[in-house]
């Protein structure tokens, strides 16, 4: 897969499909995955838009420099990667760790970006220690150490015993991820607080909600959406990954509303 360079040095891959004079659309990858978390919506992305899909930094072929990483530097890793592309304008749907980099777009680059789709999401997601427990246990123990709570927090019981090898996919996702990489991005979900700003924000934007979640709770996307004016929110029947545990219903919601009039980037 092609990969750019970004203004900090590292280099982030990325892959493009659809047709290339239709409207361009990012996808923004979560934390312990990489861009092949929306292979469930690739076949309907593709019939109308241009989809950009990237590994967030720490992920999948992107590099995954040592230390603490920061949202600021996940926002500007978009625009570096929109640059590079030579993209003016598109569509942006995130999921969680993607959602809250969708966040800090909206608020620091508002006309790079359409409309949007966060999922999954939260602007502030604490306690701390939670956070540096989780970069000390991959750390000292590798991804393994904890693949199998995460999936727990990721799926419902139902999906997991009715979709066991589309489970088995994500899970070696978590497994594949660097230790180093997912560390540094936990540092900056810990050290996130966007709640203060997310006011500011006047984009066109969708919030989509996980009615089982327990990784970025109900009311997390619930707080969102009633802090930005005039957004959208709607709740799936799902735990974490909704797009995962309910693609058709997280399509029809997220491309209807991408779509809409003034949503289909330029």
């Amino acid at each position: 897969m092609p990969q750019i360079e970004t203004s900090d040095g590292i280099h982030l891959n990325y892959e493009i499909s659809g047709p290339g004079d239709a409207p361009p659309l990012v996808f923004s990858n979560s934390l312990g995955t990489n861009l092949n978390m929306w292979d469930g919506q690739m076949a309907e992305a593709e019939r109308q838009w241009r989809v950009i899909r990237y590994d967030q930094r720490g992920h999948g072929g992107s590099d995954a420099p040592a230390g603490d990483y920061a949202l600021d530097r996940f926002g500007l890793d978009v625009i570096d990667l929109l640059a590079a592309l030579g993209i003016e304008k598109t569509a942006f749907c995130g999921l969680s760790m993607g959602g809250m980099t969708g966040l800090w777009l909206a608020l620091n680059h508002p006309g790079r970006f359409s409309r949007m789709a966060l999922c999954n999401t939260s602007a502030f997601l604490p306690p701390p220690d939670l956070w540096n427990d989780r970069i000390r246990a991959v750390s000292e123990g590798g991804m393994s150490a904890i693949d199998q709570a995460v999936m727990e927090r990721w799926f419902t019981d139902t999906f997991r015993a009715a979709q066991p090898d589309e489970a088995e996919r994500v899970r070696q996702m978590i497994l594949t991820t660097k230790p180093q990489g997912y560390a540094g991005c936990s540092a900056a979900i810990r050290d996130m607080d966007q709640r203060g700003a997310i006011g500011a924000i006047e984009m066109p934007a969708l919030i989509v909600i996980g009615a089982h979640d327990p990784a970025t709770p109900p009311d997390h996307g619930e707080l969102i959406a009633a802090t930005i004016t005039g957004a959208q929110s709607v709740t799936l029947d799902a735990a974490h990954l909704s797009n995962i545990e309910q693609p058709e219903a997280f399509n029809r919601a997220v491309f209807g509303f991408l779509a809409s009039s003034g949503g289909s980037g330029q």
